[in-house]
């Protein structure tokens, strides 16, 4: 909200001196938060000028310039600049004639951006100023012509200041404005704030006009409670003036407001409706009152409906939007934005004045259905007060017969439907308890009646009735909230807590950490993807086909409305965005929650309202529509492993890095991961595998490993060979040792051996040494597979795997002997389950 001083200081007494930093340094006390400040920056002499003649000259490129004197300075008196009385200035605008008044910047003078004005020689002249235009000087957008006082109703002496006379030494102070203070959306309301703050008197505003009340005009409103929650229309209240000059200029001092609270000046009608709405905060919206058919209603848009709003726009009508309609139809949405069908003109005569309040929820359901936020829109949705209604429409129709000469008209209406804020109770101690600030009976009553209180003085405490411009006052909570702040924040005591002891990370942190810390410094790279993903994103890896996924109520996007089931989509995408920018080695991974389906799915389970407890029954209920949200850690290979080097070839990203990743992980937390062929949804069939961990005797599938299905990946303008895994966190932390203990290093010598195995195409490696593993019995160390040759010198239907063997003794030197009879017996073993044979 920007707060221009001089409007400002018309409610509250500024000391002298003041500036937009001394008045937010106030407003920050009491807890607005400072945004910055706003100035016109133009400085220099700009003074008022008489145009006394001038000569168009046709140029070469087709334009006509005028070469115009223009007198400055009272006759035979220096000017501003300390120059002649009369400059001759080279114009392009044609809008002015002999004998009007301008504004002339002359040298010396600097215009908003830091243009600054110098005699310069152009078109065969030496101009020594310029005539500005609304624009240059940033009073609106309009920079048809020149700027003719005689058009703001301004008749001043040549050389007076035009600083003055337009207020471009108008200054504001922009505070941020929090959803629970929506009072403060008006001059009116920063100006009670600063009278808080600094014990200065506040002038109420909405006494500038006497209420006259209108009668006669039929109003409908067809959306009231209890068919609703709540009612649509809190107040509306509609006055008429009639015989208004549409065309009248808005008054110099407005403009320069309205400018310094951000807005652009438009006309004179809607400039004083948006006045209006900046000084007291409530919304104001005018109606060609010729263009109205029939009486207003105020009703729910019916199926179909469109409208062309003021911004030009047909939109689609939803039916829960709140429309302001006649008997030709829809000529609004309430609370939003105004239907070009009755929009003001300058042939408007006759106003009607709508001063309404709407329900917030409505208004700012229908705001972001259609992506319309307004500054009324911004007011209804964090509240109103419905006793402003009335002050309001007076205010306009005081400017509008000042300004507009227009006569109030007795058509009006005023239905008033909204209900009397409800009393809060306050126990006596409870300030002082809560904040640990002593708070005497005076002091709390003092405050609370400051702020726009009724306080009734109660047994053990106080009935406390807030004002209508406070809706958000309805908890004790809220009323302390407002003791502490108005009698400053720096009584609150400091208190630093006390850590509790023998605390620390949970044991799942710690693994979480591992596992994350592992992959770091491992090679991988960390990335963070959106949870949102489409439904064709959720199909991808999803286990069963039929899967029901999350659906989003109010997506951000329109094809991300689902919460993702798998992380692989999410690094998918991620890898796609890096791929396309010529980072193509990559290995990234992400750990992070999944969300299944809940047990019921649909709307949360229906609370009490106010503050009652829920039931057992109703907390279970609300229990299970909650989705599980597993943990899982997955990750994507692409593009080389080991850049190509001098003597060095590269070696390209495959499943067995997506396997090895996967090892890390569960090793960090002293889990050891075994693998065994399968073929998972949208892998590739020869490539990936389904990861295990044995846990007594129980066998617990935690995840996948292998290459994307290379369909899949060319889809997604990744290269064909793209390798990933993805486990399930949650059962790894299960399965997981207490406590990891170091691998024990042996201090006898190892023996090693290579054994290759002849064995069907068919037959899982996995399943081979596992079985080498048992019948190598306890001096086997270590095994690994080194190669799987399928080439043309084996058998048909036939593979061989190579194990490098290493065996050790705790209590003695190992010969080769006893390590090749562990061997064979492993032999033996693998050939009765397998049919496994020793290549020659």
């Amino acid at each position: 909200m920007r707060v221009p001083l001089s409007w400002l200081a018309e409610y509250v007494d500024l000391p002298a001196g003041a500036t937009p930093d001394t008045v937010m340094a106030e407003l920050v006390k009491i807890g607005l938060e400072e945004e910055g400040s706003h100035a016109f920056d133009v400085t220099g002499p700009i003074v008022v000028g008489e145009v006394l003649e001038f000569v168009e000259e046709p140029q070469s490129n087709g334009k006509t310039i005028r070469w115009c004197q223009v007198r400055v300075a009272p006759e035979g008196h220096k000017a501003a600049d300390g120059g002649a009385d009369v400059r001759g200035i080279v114009c392009g605008a044609s809008n002015f004639g002999v004998g009007d008044k301008v504004v002339a910047c002359l040298p010396g003078s600097v215009l908003p951006g830091g243009f600054e004005i110098s005699p310069r020689e152009t078109y065969g002249h030496i101009s020594d100023g310029m005539m500005a235009s609304a624009r240059e000087l940033t009073l609106s957008d309009d920079h048809a012509g020149i700027i003719r006082l005689s058009e703001m109703g301004l008749d001043p002496k040549v050389g007076t200041d035009a600083k003055e006379i337009l207020h471009l030494d108008e200054t504001a102070a922009e505070v941020n404005v929090t959803p629970d203070r929506g009072y403060c959306f008006s001059i009116r309301g920063i100006a009670r704030e600063y009278a808080h703050a600094t014990g200065t008197a506040f002038r109420d505003p909405k006494s500038n006009a006497f209420i006259e009340g209108g009668s006669g005009y039929e109003v409908t409103i067809d959306d009231v409670a209890p068919i609703r929650e709540r009612n649509a229309v809190d107040r509306f209240v509609v006055r008429v003036v009639k015989g208004i000059d549409a065309t009248r200029p808005t008054p110099a001092w407005m403009v320069a407001r309205l400018k310094m609270a951000g807005m652009r000046s438009i006309s004179l009608v809607v400039d004083i409706t948006n006045y209006t709405m900046l000084e007291l905060g409530q919304p104001i919206h005018a109606y060609d009152f010729d263009k109205v058919r029939g009486n207003l209603i105020v009703r729910r848009a019916k199926a179909g409906e469109t409208l062309k709003t003021l911004d030009c726009q047909t939109r689609k009508l939803h039916i829960e939007d709140l429309v302001i309609a006649d008997k030709s139809g829809a000529i609004g949405l309430a609370g939003v934005m105004g239907g070009e069908s009755t929009e003001v003109s300058s042939a408007t005569t006759n106003i009607l004045i709508e001063s309404a309040v709407f329900d917030p929820i409505s208004v700012a359901r229908t705001a972001r259905r259609h992506k319309l936020p307004s500054e009324a829109s911004k007011r209804y949705e964090r509240g109103v007060d419905p006793r402003m209604a009335d002050n309001a429409a007076a205010r306009v129709v005081q400017l509008l017969e000042v300004h507009a000469h227009g006569a109030a008209d007795g058509l009006g209406a005023d239905i008033k439907l909204a209900a009397e804020p409800k009393p809060v109770w306050l126990p006596q101690n409870f300030a002082t308890e809560l904040v640990g600030v002593e708070y005497t009976a005076e002091e709390i009553k003092e405050v609370l009646t400051e702020i726009g209180c009724v306080v009734a003085t109660v047994s053990d405490g106080y009935e406390v009735n807030p004002p209508t411009w406070r809706p958000d006052l309805q908890h004790k909570t809220d009323l302390v909230e407002e003791i502490a702040r108005i009698t400053g924040y720096d009584r609150i005591p400091t208190r630093l807590p006390i850590a509790p002891p023998g605390r620390g990370l949970t044991a799942t942190q710690k693994q979480r950490r591992a596992i994350v810390n592992a992959l770091a410094g491992s090679g991988h790279v960390e990335v963070l993807t959106y949870p949102f993903v489409s439904t064709e994103q959720n199909k991808m890896f999803a286990a069963d086909a039929k899967q029901v996924a999350l659906k989003l109520a109010n997506a951000l996007q329109e094809d991300a409305n689902e919460m993702r089931v798998s992380l692989l989509p999410g690094l998918i995408d991620a890898a796609r965005r890096n791929f396309s920018r010529g980072l193509t080695d990559l290995a990234i991974f992400e750990e992070g929650s999944v969300f299944l389906p809940a047990k019921a799915i649909g709307a949360n389970a229906s609370l009490p309202a106010g503050n009652a407890r829920p039931t057992a029954a109703q907390l279970e209920a609300l229990v299970q529509t909650i989705p599980s949200q597993p943990h899982r850690v997955a990750g994507i290979f692409t593009g080389n492993r080991v850049p190509q080097q001098v003597g060095i070839a590269a070696v390209e990203s495959s499943f067995e890095d997506a396997i090895h990743a996967a090892r890390i992980a569960a090793k960090s937390i002293g889990v050891n991961l075994e693998v065994r062929q399968a073929t998972p949804v949208n892998f590739h069939p020869g490539r990936s595998a389904e990861l295990f961990v044995t846990h007594g005797k129980e066998e617990f599938v935690i995840g996948v490993a292998g290459e994307l299905d290379p369909k899949l990946a060319i889809e997604n303008n990744l290269p064909r060979r793209v390798a990933a895994f993805e486990i399930n966190l949650d059962v790894l932390y299960e399965v997981a040792p207490k406590v990891i203990q170091a691998a024990h290093i042996g201090s006898m010598p190892a023996a090693t051996q290579d054994l290759s195995l002849e064995v069907d195409l068919a037959v899982p490696a996995a399943q081979v040494l596992a079985t080498i593993q048992e019948g190598a019995g306890e001096l086997l160390e270590h095994i690994v597979l080194v190669d799987d040759y399928r080439g043309p010198n084996m058998p048909g239907g036939k593979k061989s795997l190579t194990f490098a063997l290493r065996f050790r003794a705790e209590d003695r030197t190992l010969t080769q002997v006893e390590a090749s009879e562990s061997r064979d017996e492993a032999v033996t073993l693998a050939h009765e389950r397998f049919g496994a044979t020793l290549r020659a």
